[in-house]
């Protein structure tokens, strides 16, 4: 369709509050090559020889000898040293997703080690359907790891298994690992299709093991204390059983899972017009997810999805009569609660997303009062990325290892104590507060990681104890690195 004279005099308007870019320059394929590597610093187990971020070494190697299995591997989740299944399964599916959207237009350089950091969980997330009808949700006592700072290679806390047997019920997490499986398996379909044949299979399984037991597993007993309140299932575990459905659907084309999504929306929440996207609350990526189906595909029985991803689309732009997203004075999104760039990053994965999925089908967003093109939903992404890669009173990237200016004293145990191949000798639970009180910069540089930002007056300080705004986690990086890799391919937006 033609876009009508007035998108133009929006555009005006909308440019003139939000400017696609300032006069600093920013090397979006630096960053983009940077937040991928990030996460070699988050691994657990035995680390490969090309391992680039050589301060790490080899931890947690006997995850699981509790339960006699294998549960080594995977990603710590942040700057502590335990594996929750939750946050890393919602990482491994925007990882996917990331490669699946735009891998095509990544450095064959940059694709590759996506693709290495998608499996290094992947592998991880197969193991914790290991044991019939048991699902493995988390390695790792919070409470005691919390209470040390200590290098993930000296750790000698409880690495307890937290594990939930059926009928008890782990909707959340093993609806969220059939997305990442599922997601996954789309995302090695052309360079390995044996083991995408393998992920897709055990995420029919974990979607079967989601919806035959309902329910949070936070809500178990046994589960309770070590997941809560750090990744508790605050917001319903519906949600996941819809996301794992849709992803399902997209890697496999079943019908069933179309019938799933379009049967269970209504009593599933669907319909609720959350406008939330994170490791706990799927709403928003769900209707975007689900809005392909009904721009490219014509499944106008999926309707209601895309109009709840219109709406959300429209509460993040600042002249729609529905916008009421709140952003900081200097222009990024604001959610309450900690580590707010996760919001910033996951909304603008979304940004870029749908307008893909609006310019293929030749289409603008309709906000009542105005009409969006495509291109304004990437310039609000755009403005997001470029404010945290240092477009901020600041002044700062929130990027770490981007620019000469970044957080040097982020709160992340690994980082901001000495390497083991620079201090050999064993450093104790509280050995390492000496380290987490000085106000040295950390002596090793976790390159790529972004940090949880600041807050709602644009106000951050170098802080390693203020963790809501200094701690990285893996979910703040897995949508960025879609989104990288958007700007990287389309840095002149207009």
């Amino acid at each position: 369709m033609e876009f009508p004279s007035f998108v133009f005099l929006f555009s005006l308007l909308f440019l003139l509050q939000f400017p696609p870019c300032r006069s600093s320059y920013h090397a979006y394929q630096d960053a983009l090559t940077k937040s991928i590597l990030f996460f070699e610093g988050q691994r657990s187990g035995f680390l490969p020889q090309d391992q680039q971020l050589t301060w790490r070494a080899n931890s947690g190697l006997s995850d699981g000898w509790m339960y006699n299995t294998d549960l080594t591997g995977g990603y710590y989740d942040a700057g502590d040293n335990v594996k929750f299944g939750f946050p890393m399964a919602f990482t491994t599916t925007m990882l996917a997703w990331s490669v699946i959207e735009f891998g095509d237009i990544m450095p064959s350089s940059d694709r590759r080690n996506a693709l290495v950091a998608i499996r290094w969980a992947t592998d991880f997330l197969l193991k914790m359907f290991s044991q019939p009808n048991r699902i493995f949700v988390q390695v790792g006592d919070p409470n005691v790891d919390h209470s040390c700072w200590e290098r993930p290679e000296d750790m000698d806390t409880p690495r307890t298994v937290y594990a939930v047997d059926a009928p008890n019920p782990a909707s959340d997490v093993a609806g969220e690992t059939a997305a990442a499986l599922a997601a996954s398996s789309m995302a090695f379909r052309s360079s390995d299709p044996g083991y995408a044949e393998t992920l897709l299979r055990s995420a029919i399984t974990a979607f079967q093991f989601a919806d035959n037991y309902r329910g949070a597993y936070s809500d178990n007993s046994n589960i309770r204390d070590g997941a809560c309140p750090f990744y508790c299932d605050f917001s319903g575990y519906q949600d996941e059983l819809l996301w794992g459905a849709a992803w399902l659907r997209r890697a496999s084309q079943d019908n069933s899972y179309l019938n799933y999504i379009e049967n269970n929306g209504k009593t599933l929440g669907a319909d609720d017009n959350i406008n939330e996207f994170g490791w706990d609350n799927k709403h928003a990526g769900l209707n975007v997810l689900v809005s392909k189906e009904v721009l490219e595909g014509n499944m106008y029985t999926l309707q209601s999805y895309k109009a709840s991803a219109d709406s959300f689309m429209c509460t993040l732009i600042p002249e729609s009569s529905s916008s009421h997203i709140e952003y900081t004075p200097g222009g990024l999104i604001h959610k309450p609660g900690g580590s707010n760039l996760q919001h910033a990053t996951s909304i603008s994965f979304l940004l870029l997303v749908y307008a893909n999925y609006l310019d293929r089908t030749s289409q603008a967003l309709n906000c009542g009062n105005v009409i969006v093109a495509p291109n304004h939903l990437r310039l609000q992404a755009k403005k997001q990325v470029d404010y945290i890669l240092g477009d901020n009173p600041k002044g700062l990237s929130y990027m770490v290892g981007y620019s000469n200016n970044y957080p040097q004293r982020i709160h992340h145990r690994g980082s901001s104590l000495p390497s083991i191949k620079d201090h050999p000798q064993f450093i104790a639970c509280k050995e390492g507060s000496v380290y987490f009180n000085s106000t040295d910069p950390n002596p090793n540089v976790l390159v790529g990681a972004v940090v949880g930002g600041p807050g709602e007056d644009d106000g951050y300080e170098d802080n390693r104890e203020d963790f809501r705004k200094s701690e990285p986690t893996t979910y703040i990086n897995a949508p960025f690195v879609g989104v990288l890799a958007y700007l990287a391919a389309n840095p002149n937006i207009s």
